[in-house]
């Protein structure tokens, strides 16, 4: 390959970084977007990056958060995990940009696969990475799945390589891009990217029957899943430790078969279906893909001082009171519960997919339309539940993942795929002028009419009435009508500002159809009218007031009056802050050991104690726990408590009670005193004593902890048995007296319980996964065989040519 036919990458490279640096200019001058899932990510794992800066390992494990749990899926690094440096190469820029970057260049690729001109395929890649829903991910945090967005487009380059017979490419890029996918971490993303795959491959099989060529399909078949294979082993540690903790998690299934209030709940192996569907996309809400504010936008809108809301609120309350409530204005209307943004794809994208739709007649139209009926449906969740509860209830891992929203984004990366090909089509010399007129006439009138009718009468269409309008309407009068008001006006500037571009999009097209633009010409207008259309929404959801000081990011959790006054008390206890919800607070975890935590994942049967129990105010739990001190709300703003009763670090009870099954195991701690007794499974462990003779000298200290590390001393005239307000998690958690191993029971639902001889003992408590040891074996195993067939397989072609 001449050094001339590299100039399109370098172009598209530096295009790519200059335009992801120009978005985000603010990290030019230093500064940090400011992303609060990140900030909550920040508090959660604190204690787990102090941990490594102090003792240059990993702990796979943290007190700080939901009284403890694996560091699996919050911040863990394992050995040998090369991919992560690979992934590194190509996200050299400053965050966020680097995401953006990598967007640009996946897609990019991709496009290239399909044999898209360079030009074209720089402006639709920098169309799809500014996709609204891409950058509001970036601008609150989702970084993992923006991070697996982006590899998308390198793994399908990969799958379409080998189905084009490239044998040789299409192996490593499908290996290294699955690989690079699995790593990104988010695997809702990359579980959806397989229904994208699959119909890929049922459309490839379809062509390779009628042709007679299913042999050459099965061999490129079976090369894809050797890939797919070593990408899995190349990614072993994190995927195993993962799958090891799903069953414990949230994600997995309880044995719980009561609710809290004592009725018989439903059997599920995943999460419960009206959790999964919270977020469901509104069938109307669809029409976001190509008006942004067709159901308002945010939740939060920016409104101006000329709009209904402000004018009321100014006229009634003050000027001040007007621009705080403007500023932040619920102009959303549909029935989500929270949204950031308008999944907006761009007016021109959809118009030119359209007109793909009608022009063109290769393989991609079938996979791409089908990928994107499937996601659009799937999206819309409870409103179309024959089809979502099919999935949940018979679709493999379908049940363990929520916001069925999310799954928009197959066709925000299939939308303009299609987009780029029809454009590629009506530049090329290959469809017919009759085809290309009749397909124009189509996509123009089809959506230049529905256009036409949202802006004549759209207005009196809806009702623009949103979930909260009454309390807004008590909280000042006649504010949810100048709410309605304000979400009729942007419906109309949107849906006018959508028409006049794809007027301006058509308009476009005609003048090259007639000869009066050349190609070039028409590539950049179309080009740049996709790209600032996208932009320009983007940047009234995420844009410099983002960004602040690099040092206000490394330590976004400021040190309040009530948490040094708690540090003062330098014991290893627990904090509970019922100031917001303890279950969804990652920010106590920044400077406590806290009860409660933030992950989409969390321990299964610690929330089941807190549904349970700790919600209901359950002062015996919170003693087990350890729980020391108890910040709540006042009139002003926080306080703090001591709880003079807690348990300890550790104590010897003298009573076991049996059960004989979870519901029973939870429903004794509504009244058990567990300073004196514990209660355990007798489905799952064995005691051959129930009750055990504490003397008053009695004692368990607790001398020295570290997150995967806890040693204690105990005295005791009697055998004893003893409790630890410690998470008990099985696969790991190694218990030893004196050196030598002991088993772990589980009492009181959640915590670690031992039985200790008399006398004086030495008693650690040490985190030792097998699964890193196991996973890292496979990863380095899996490395080697991947080398080798890379290598084997080049010099076998190299030998062959010759």
């Amino acid at each position: 390959m001449k050094l001339k036919s590299y100039l399109p990458y370098f172009i598209a490279l530096v295009t790519f970084a200059v335009v992801a640096l120009a978005y985000f200019y603010p990290v030019l001058e230093g500064k940090e977007i400011l992303q609060s899932d990140i900030v909550q990510f920040k508090g959660m794992s604190h204690e787990v990056v102090k941990f490594r800066a102090e003792n240059h390992s990993e702990p796979y494990w943290t007190d700080a958060a939901f009284g403890g749990m694996p560091t699996y899926q919050l911040s863990a690094y394992y050995p040998y995990n090369y991919i992560q440096k690979l992934d590194k190469v190509f996200r050299f820029l400053p965050r966020p940009a680097d995401y953006l970057f990598l967007y640009f260049l996946g897609f990019f690729i991709l496009l290239m696969v399909l044999k898209v001109e360079w030009k074209l395929a720089i402006f639709g890649s920098l169309a799809f990475g500014f996709s609204t829903y891409f950058i509001i991910i970036l601008g609150v945090g989702h970084n993992a799945k923006a991070h697996a967005i982006a590899y998308m487009p390198f793994l399908i380059s990969g799958v379409l390589l080998m189905f084009q017979n490239k044998l040789f490419k299409g192996f490593v890029i499908t290996a290294l891009a699955t690989a690079l996918e699995i790593s990104a971490n988010h695997i809702q993303m990359t579980y959806y990217l397989f229904f994208v795959l699959l119909i890929i491959g049922i459309v490839y099989l379809l062509e390779a029957n009628k042709n007679k060529t299913l042999s050459p399909y099965f061999k490129q078949v079976g090369l894809l899943l050797v890939a797919g294979i070593l990408a899995l082993g190349l990614n072993a540690t994190p995927l195993m430790a993962t799958s090891q903790y799903a069953k414990h998690s949230t994600r997995g299934k309880s044995e719980l078969t009561i609710t809290p209030d004592g009725k018989q709940k439903p059997i599920s192996s995943g999460l419960d279906s009206n959790y999964i569907t919270q977020y469901s996309y509104g069938i109307l809400e669809t029409f976001n893909l190509l008006v942004p504010r067709f159901l308002g936008g945010g939740s939060h809108e920016s409104l101006g001082k000329d709009s209904h809301t402000y004018t009321l609120i100014k006229d009634k309350a003050g000027a001040d009171q007007a621009a705080h409530f403007a500023e932040s204005a619920p102009l959303y209307w549909g029935n989500q519960p929270i949204v950031a943004a308008p999944a907006y794809i761009g007016a021109v994208v959809v118009f030119l997919a359209l007109l793909g739709f009608f022009l063109l007649k290769s393989r991609h139209k079938y996979w791409l339309l089908a990928s994107m009926a499937l996601a659009i449906l799937l999206s819309w969740g409870k409103n179309f539940g024959g089809l979502t509860n099919f999935f949940i209830d018979y679709v493999p891992l379908y049940n363990k993942f929520r916001a069925v929203s999310s799954i928009q984004v197959i066709v925000e990366l299939c939308m303009p795929i299609l987009a780029v090909l029809g454009l590629a089509k009506f530049l090329s010399a290959e469809a017919s002028k009759a085809d290309k007129l009749q397909s124009l006439k189509n996509a123009t009138l089809g959506l230049g009419s529905l256009l036409l009718i949202f802006v004549l009468f759209g207005t009196s269409l809806f009702s623009f009435e949103g979930l909260n309008d009454a309390y807004y309407g008590k909280l000042l009068e006649g504010l949810d009508t100048a709410l309605v008001a304000d979400r009729r006006a942007v419906f109309f500037s949107d849906s006018l500002r959508s028409l006049i571009l794809i007027s301006l999009a058509a308009g476009t097209l005609w003048l090259y159809f007639k000869a009066t633009f050349n190609k070039t010409r028409t590539i950049v207008i179309l080009g740049i009218l996709m790209v600032c259309d996208l932009a320009l929404v983007d940047w009234n959801y995420v844009n410099s007031t983002n960004f602040v000081s690099a040092r206000k990011v490394d330590k976004p959790i400021s040190k309040t009056q009530i948490d040094q006054q708690i540090l003062q008390d330098k014991g290893h206890y627990r904090v509970v802050n019922f100031v917001s919800d303890p279950m969804n607070d990652g920010l106590t975890s920044y400077y406590h050991m806290s009860i409660g935590g933030y992950h989409a994942a969390k321990p299964g049967r610690y929330q089941d104690l807190y549904d349970y129990q700790i919600a209901k105010n359950n002062i015996q739990v919170l003693n087990m726990l350890n729980t020391k001190y108890i910040i709540y709300p006042t009139d002003k703003a926080s306080a703090v408590q001591l709880n003079p009763d807690t348990n300890g670090n550790a104590w010897f009870i003298s009573n076991l009670k049996l059960v004989n099954s979870a519901d029973e195991e939870i429903r004794a701690l509504d009244s058990l005193n567990t300073k004196t007794t514990a209660v355990f499974n007798g489905s799952e462990f064995k005691f051959k004593e129930p009750s055990f003779v504490v003397d008053t000298t009695a004692s368990i200290k607790l001398i020295n902890y570290k997150a995967n590390h806890l040693k204690y001393t105990s005295e005791n005239l009697n055998d004893g048995f003893a409790v630890f307000s410690e998470m008990y998690y099985k696969e790991g958690w190694n218990a030893y007296i004196d050196g030598k191993n002991t088993p772990i029971y589980r009492v009181n639902y959640v915590l670690r319980a031992i039985e200790i001889p008399k006398g004086n003992h030495k008693i650690d408590f040490k985190f030792e996964p097998k699964v890193i040891q196991q996973g890292s074996l496979i990863t380095s195993i899996s490395y080697l065989l991947l080398l080798l067939i890379i290598f084997g397989w080049y010099f076998y072609d190299k030998k062959k040519q010759h």
